[in-house]
């Protein structure tokens, strides 16, 4: 994959996870534990793969960065993307490189990639399953029947919310999370106007979505998808996902199938109305779903291949869904927060949109008042998933 450069060049630093008591460090040294107990309990994996599993875990803790294994179907990918990393300790890597690199080990300490029984199986599918079918999605399911009654400016204000705070269903950030977050939540930046002002602009262009989290979180997404094709907003809608298992509750292809499937079975109409659309959508190829190799690679948007570049090139406007996104959308660094969302991002090539709850330090485009505000209730408001951000760059 070759990696292309870009004038939006940072002097912020590059965020690593070597420094005590950081959020980076705490992911881990205190989500992975839990993250690694998990997987090894939710699944009946053998002697072999609970042992690799724990292994990777003292590894990426006190242990130094080793490629992968020779036969590795993406051996030389990877090789090339740790150039100048292979032999630090894991801290000393970008945290995004670090974090990426140790879920591509841990698909490969579970059998993931290997022939065999395990091959093919998502070690995160029961956590996936059990919140899609949690009695919560039914109530949230159930809400659908009211967006009909809604004028059309609260229709678009509802659906934007749910797709923005769907973003707090991420089951990575609940492990350690608590219960602030259930803690009242506010949106710091909020270009909701200028995103739809976008699409009005380009009314019956295509749209891409990038998603983040499967479940609770993909189900509004959808239900936007919807929105945006039934109102003529887009004529067709891209959704890209993850080719593998990735960050805990990533969404994949078969997580797109069992979120539309959940809809379909829902027992309020509107649900499962959306859901059948969204079938005929993609049975027509106005819902196209793509699973490209970069989204999954550790590397930031300004880096993104030729081909995929040119899909978003063509793009009336790409929404960019969660953290994991932003970080790779605008660097992941410790910017000043007050720096420009259009300075940071002005290298996609399509106009975008960052849908976004705030669950690690990295943060553009807030004002400093706002700044100054937050700073000032001494509590880490980059990281609790309380605060939440939509930001658009039109591109122009």
């Amino acid at each position: 994959m070759t990696r292309e450069t870009s004038p939006y060049v940072s002097t912020a630093p590059v965020i690593r996870s070597d420094v005590p008591g950081s959020f980076a460090w705490g992911v881990f040294h205190e989500r992975h534990p839990k993250l690694v107990q998990q997987v090894i309990d939710a699944l009946p994996y053998g002697p072999g793969e609970r042992v690799a599993v724990r292994r990777l875990l003292v590894e990426s803790t006190t242990g130094v960065l080793e490629p992968l294994r020779e036969d590795a179907h993406d051996h030389a990918r990877w090789l090339e993307w740790g150039h100048g990393l292979w032999g630090l300790p894991w801290g000393e890597a970008p945290f995004l490189w670090a974090e990426s690199y140790f879920y591509r080990r841990l698909l490969d300490a579970t059998g993931y990639f290997r022939p065999g029984a395990w091959q093919g199986v998502d070690p995160f599918g029961p956590f996936k399953s059990a919140e899609l079918a949690g009695a919560a999605v039914d109530d949230e399911l159930a809400a659908l029947g009211g967006l009909r009654a809604l004028p059309e400016a609260g229709r678009r204000e509802a659906l934007l919310s749910s797709a923005l705070w769907g973003n707090r269903a991420d089951l990575g950030f609940q492990i350690t999370a608590g219960a602030e977050t259930g803690a009242p939540s506010r949106v710091i930046v909020d270009d909701g106007p200028v995103l739809w002002a976008e699409l009005e602009g380009a009314r019956g262009g295509r749209v891409c979505l990038v998603a983040d989290n499967a479940g609770r979180e993909l189900l509004p997404d959808l239900v936007l998808i919807d929105h945006l094709l039934a109102s003529g907003l887009a004529a067709e809608v891209t959704l890209h996902v993850k080719p593998q298992p990735y960050y805990v509750s990533d969404a994949t292809m078969a997580d797109v199938l069992a979120a539309v499937e959940r809809l379909r079975r829902a027992p309020g109409p509107e649900a499962a109305a959306v859901g059948h659309r969204l079938w005929r959508a993609m049975n027509d190829a106005v819902l196209v779903v793509r699973a490209h190799p970069f989204f999954c690679a550790p590397l930031p948007f300004h880096d993104l291949p030729a081909d995929l570049r040119a899909e978003f090139a063509g793009a009336a406007l790409t929404i960019l869904k969660g953290d994991l996104n932003y970080r790779r959308l605008v660097g992941d660094r410790l910017w000043p927060p007050t720096t420009p969302f259009a300075g940071a991002a002005g290298h996609f090539p399509s106009p975008v949109a960052a849908l976004r709850t705030l669950k690690s330090d990295v943060v553009v485009g807030v004002g400093a008042a706002a700044v100054a505000e937050l700073d000032g209730t001494g509590e880490p408001w980059r990281t609790t998933g309380r605060y939440a951000v939509v930001q658009v760059h039109p591109g122009r």
